[in-house]
């Protein structure tokens, strides 16, 4: 079993950054592959970002490329979303999932273990 919390949402101007953070607790972290996901009101939640469990490979969804960066650090037991240049559209309730699977990323179906979401608002 694996225990996520998320933290690190907030309300933010747009053009400004947020960090979001997700620790781990329970079985090996480095056993698991990582991932951001979205959910905006009304819509179906959806991919944001995904790291290997090595770190040595990340995913992103096209509309966060170069805004987003996937981290994780495997001591702290943490994996983190670092979030620039934010926009109205990004506003989103943010889960992190952690997944056995080291391929095919992007499909939330892969994944086995969820956090409870942390919202982030982008004011226009």
């Amino acid at each position: 079993q694996v225990q996520l919390v998320e933290s690190g949402g907030g309300l933010v101007q747009a053009g400004g950054s947020l960090r979001l953070s997700c620790t781990a607790s329970g079985r090996s972290f480095s056993t698991y592959a990582m991932g951001w996901f979205r959910q905006a009101p009304g819509k179906e939640r959806e991919f944001v970002a995904a790291i290997s469990r090595s770190g040595g490979r990340t995913y992103y969804i096209d509309s966060v490329k170069g805004r987003f960066t996937i981290s994780r650090d495997s001591a702290e037991k943490t994996v983190y979303l670092q979030m620039n240049s934010l926009k109205p559209e990004d506003t989103a309730v943010f889960y992190c999932a952690a997944t056995a699977e080291e391929y095919g990323l992007e499909n939330q179906w892969k994944y086995n273990y969820w956090g409870q979401g942390t919202q982030v608002t982008v004011s226009s």
